[in-house]
């Protein structure tokens, strides 16, 4: 029988002398209290040493998984296919079946197997002539932090703690700059204050300052290489009517070395952001490119690591700095807030406020799909997150897009505006659509509301007439006619009109 034996030096095969005494598994450990005991039970066959740590991992790692790798492969088919009819006794059951599917060896997994590698383990030292010990420590811790390195998808390069920290000083760098700033501006413009209106850049303020110095010298000096011509002018022209105060040489050269300082740090500063960007795209590079340096290293600083963010779900990830107004709205019973530090994002920063939410909830979904595959996965390219960023950016335009749509059944479809096209053909007005009434001549309406006119006046004459003969026949008056001269042209009308409308009827008269 053979034994295939894994060491952090490398491969081992024994053979065993005394197959007899392996039966007895219970006490098969006595045959291994000392090396020469050991040494009549089995003995060394042939042992391939391990190049390097890159070459035990690699072994390592097959054995692990269950797989055979080209390596072993060769040992086997060089030393084992000489005794092919001879069994070979594995550790693992599962690389067992592989080697026999493979190389058509007959492997075994017992118990007893294993009280035999546990035996062989404890005098490896003693079986394995020509290495020694040290060595052999050295090539088993080596392979422990390799092997645990792998297991946890840890590499040395991907140190996020350096993101942690950079990201943090650069933050208190920021605020140490704008206090410093703040006060050489204050100091320096009791002596000459209309300098801080003429020049808004806080760093070309604190070159000028340290460059001249009084402002009595800026007549005399040349800040070309730091101002452009025009605001030079403007600022030699307001150095000479200047309402400042006179200062000393000694205030002077205070506030040119807090001058120094400013630009020390902010040259200390872009340095650290070069540094900070490097590490992202080399850590995260997905992230960066969703989110961007500034606020994916915020993102895994709030989380404390990219693993520990890569732990989060996409709710937390898009609230993540915002703890403090998230519990005083479920306190309060309240909105809860839609964004924590990712509202720092290009991409929030783009929609209208409207659409800020929705926003932000996709790109946190599509954010936590980045930091995992940046922590988890193998592959260090951007890709993934180039495509993630196209995703969001598409559903931001559609969004915004919106607005401009037509309405319609579906309300899918964009509306459509046709291009303006001049036109210089004169236009005369056609007055006939105004109306739908037929044309009438205006002599002839005059002449139609006359009559209409005279028509109501005769029949209101007539039943007015009507009603006082009505009423004097009821009080046994005869009636009276009453004719007079102006009326009489009137009267004569009226009673051809009326004998006009009166039927004519028979009169009959009762002679007596």
């Amino acid at each position: 029988m053979l034994v295939l034996f894994e060491t952090a030096a490398g491969y081992a095969i024994f053979k065993v002398l005394n197959e007899k005494k392996l039966q007895e598994v219970d006490s098969l450990w006595k045959e291994f209290e000392t090396p020469e005991k050991a040494n009549k039970i089995v003995k060394l066959k042939h042992f391939e040493k391990f190049q390097d740590t890159t070459e035990a991992l690699a072994a390592s790692t097959a054995l692990v998984e269950g797989k055979l790798s080209k390596n072993l492969k060769k040992i086997l088919k060089k030393i084992v296919a000489k005794d092919a009819h001879e069994q070979l006794a594995v550790a693992d059951a599962k690389l067992g079946g592989v080697i026999k599917e493979k190389l058509n060896l007959s492997c075994i997994h017992s118990p007893m197997v294993t009280e035999l590698m546990r035996g062989i383990r404890s005098q490896i030292e003693g079986l394995i002539t020509g290495l020694p010990s040290r060595e052999m420590a050295a090539m088993c811790l080596g392979l422990a932090h390799s092997l645990s390195r792998y297991k946890l998808k840890f590499s040395p390069d991907k140190v996020d703690t350096m993101i942690i920290q950079a990201i943090s000083l650069l933050d208190d760098l920021d605020k140490e700059l704008n206090n410093y700033i703040m006060r050489c501006r204050e100091w320096y413009g009791w002596h000459f204050p209309e300098l801080g209106k003429i020049i808004t850049d806080n760093l070309t303020y604190c070159k000028c300052v340290r460059k001249v110095g009084d402002r009595s010298n800026f007549a005399s000096s040349d800040v070309s290489d730091i101002l452009p011509e025009e605001i030079e002018e403007d600022v030699k022209a307001a150095a000479e009517i200047s309402m400042g105060t006179e200062v000393s040489e000694e205030d002077i050269n205070n506030i040119i070395h807090l001058c120094d300082q400013v630009i020390e740090i902010s040259e200390y500063r872009t340095q650290l952001y070069d540094y900070l960007k490097n590490r992202m795209m080399a850590i995260a590079p997905n992230l960066t490119v969703m989110v961007g340096e500034l606020v994916g290293a915020r993102l895994i600083a709030h989380a404390g690591s990219l693993l520990n963010l890569a732990k989060h779900p996409a709710s937390t990830v898009q609230l993540l700095g915002a703890e403090k107004a998230l519990f005083r709205a479920l306190k309060t019973k309240r909105d809860t807030p839609k964004f924590g530090l990712i509202y720092h994002a290009s991409l929030v920063g783009q929609s209208n406020t409207k659409n800020k939410g929705k926003i932000s909830r996709m790109l946190a979904a599509k954010t936590a799909l980045t930091i995992r595959y940046d922590a988890l996965g193998e592959n260090t390219s951007a890709e993934m997150g180039a495509e993630n960023r196209l995703k969001v950016e598409t559903r931001l335009r559609l969004l915004e897009e919106r607005g401009i749509r037509r309405i319609s059944g579906t309300g899918k479809a964009l509306a459509k505006a046709d291009k303006y096209q001049n036109k210089s053909e004169v236009k005369v007005f056609d007055p006939s659509g105004d109306s739908t009434l037929p044309v009438v001549s205006k002599k002839r309406k005059i002449q139609e509301v006359d009559e209409q006119d005279t028509e109501v006046a005769v029949k209101a004459k007539k039943f007015k007439a009507e009603m006082k003969e009505g009423a004097a026949v009821e009080d046994g008056e005869p009636v009276k006619k009453k004719k007079k001269k102006k009326d009489k042209e009137k009267q004569a009308e009226e009673e051809v009109v009326m004998s006009e409308e009166l039927p004519t009827s028979p009169i009959t008269e009762d002679t007596e």
